[in-house]
């Protein structure tokens, strides 16, 4: 699976009420919630991404609250990747769990916000286009792999019959 796109960059410590605002939580529309994504920290985010962009954040992103609606915001307003140094447990989890792939990286702060990506999550890639620099990172398990493609979870699950 390759992932291209324009990087957004945020900090350390971006909680869930940073990604999707408690108000909105009466909502469990993807669209819906990515466009009011991140808009706390970052108001015209939501106007600003590209379907397939990706977020490159510092440790600890997707800390707080264990709501799932946090990465259904992130994949709701066309990001296709978030790399940051760590993850929240749970948000790590819930992500895969819908189908949004995240990969942890401790060089995260070499990335530049606008800087375009080209992801190689079998092969544990990510080449930095504007930069002309090649990473490797852990290779994305193949079984996650397979639950990101089927769209999340229950889908693979249904699918496995």
């Amino acid at each position: 699976m390759i992932l291209k796109g324009k990087t957004h960059k945020f900090g350390d410590d971006v909680n869930t009420d940073d990604i999707i605002a408690a108000k909105y939580l009466v909502s469990t529309d993807p669209a819906e919630l990515g466009s009011k994504c991140m808009e706390t920290i970052s108001p015209y985010f939501s106007k600003s991404v590209s379907q397939g962009d990706i977020i490159v954040a510092g440790k600890n992103f997707g800390c707080g609250s264990s709501r799932e609606h946090a990465p259904v915001a992130i994949k709701g307003v066309g990001i296709s990747c978030v790399i940051a140094k760590s993850f929240a447990r749970i948000f790590y989890r819930n992500s895969i769990n819908i189908g949004l792939p995240i990969i942890e990286f401790n060089s995260a702060d070499e990335i530049n916000a606008g800087d375009e990506l080209e992801i190689d999550l079998a092969e544990g890639q990510i080449k930095n286009i504007t930069q002309s620099k090649t990473y490797k990172t852990e290779k994305f398990p193949a079984f996650m792999e397979k639950i990101v493609e089927s769209g999340g979870l229950m889908r693979w699950i249904k699918m496995l019959g």
